[in-house]
């Protein structure tokens, strides 16, 4: 391995080799489909286009418990998005997502489809079209939205940063290493405060800023994201681990985070999803 210190930038940066690391043959530097693949389409009126991602996980996690407090309306189907297959590069998904990235909504219960990407814009979509989840006092709102948008921006630091440095480069380096393992656990001790203080992100009540950040830094404290809680030494945050227990224990969260799953345990991974009963009937190996 060449010297890390002797890289110098360019004038103006080309794009002419693979950039290593695991995901590396579906990086590129423009957008736009790949080829031509329309998407399906079940019976229900919410169309998800996802995979069992932390992203991916908010989108299932939310239409569950909207199921479970009695929206009928929330039925979907849910269609498996590999990426590492570039599935999010079909002419269809794009569509949907011209940023090419999962989960993607489709909502075809009025006159015209309406297409709905960026998990923090489907969680806000669905929580206002069926009054859920989302505080309606201006205060109780704004706090959720607080923390909605805080997710939003700080898990790429997290997944993009951390994670891939950690888990997925090519070699491993200390200085990024460093940086994002840095202001990884600096995010985990922020929600470590809020959650000193507050059973829930914005309140006493489970909303969709929990369902964001939950299939992240939930996932990061019980040790389901990249192989790093001794690392990160997760265990010196026992509010985020309170608090991710609780979230955890709920039937609706462990139905969604089956859904569009293709890793882990067979039992967990649940490819596409229909209807309810398929949690019962199916696992992957009987989808094949």
């Amino acid at each position: 391995m060449s010297d890390q210190n002797a890289y110098v930038p360019p004038k103006v940066w080309t794009w002419n080799k693979p950039s290593g690391g695991t995901f590396a043959s579906i990086n590129r530097p423009i957008a736009g489909p790949t080829h031509d693949k329309d998407l399906p389409v079940g019976k229900h009126p919410l169309q998800l286009y996802s995979m069992g991602t932390p992203n991916g996980q908010k989108i299932g996690i939310m239409l569950e418990e909207l199921l479970a407090a009695g929206h009928t309306g929330a039925e979907y189907d849910a269609w498996l998005i590999r990426i590492g297959d570039g599935d999010q590069f079909s002419s269809g998904f794009v569509q949907v997502n011209p940023n090419s990235k999962i989960p993607a909504l489709v909502d075809r219960s009025g006159p015209e489809p309406i297409r709905v990407f960026e998990s923090g814009s489907i969680l806000l979509y669905l929580a206002e079209k069926f009054g859920a989840f989302l505080p309606k006092d201006l205060a109780g709102r704004t706090e959720c939205l607080n923390w909605l948008f805080w997710q939003m921006g700080s898990a790429p630091y997290l997944g993009g940063g951390f994670g891939h440095f950690f888990a997925y480069a090519p070699f491993k380096q200390e200085y990024p290493i460093d940086r994002f393992a840095m202001e990884t656990k600096r995010q985990l001790d922020v929600l470590d405060r809020r959650l000193a203080e507050s059973r829930f992100l914005a309140g006493d009540d489970y909303t969709i800023a929990d369902i964001a950040v939950f299939p992240w830094y939930g996932g990061l404290v019980k040790g389901f994201l990249y192989n790093a809680a001794e690392f990160l030494s997760v265990h010196e945050y026992k509010n985020v681990i309170r608090w991710a227990d609780e979230i955890l224990a709920r039937p609706a969260v462990q139905r969604g985070r089956k859904v569009n799953r293709t890793f882990g345990e067979l039992s967990d991974q649940l490819h596409e999803r229909h209807d309810a009963s398929d949690f019962e009937t199916k696992t992957q190996d009987k989808l094949g």
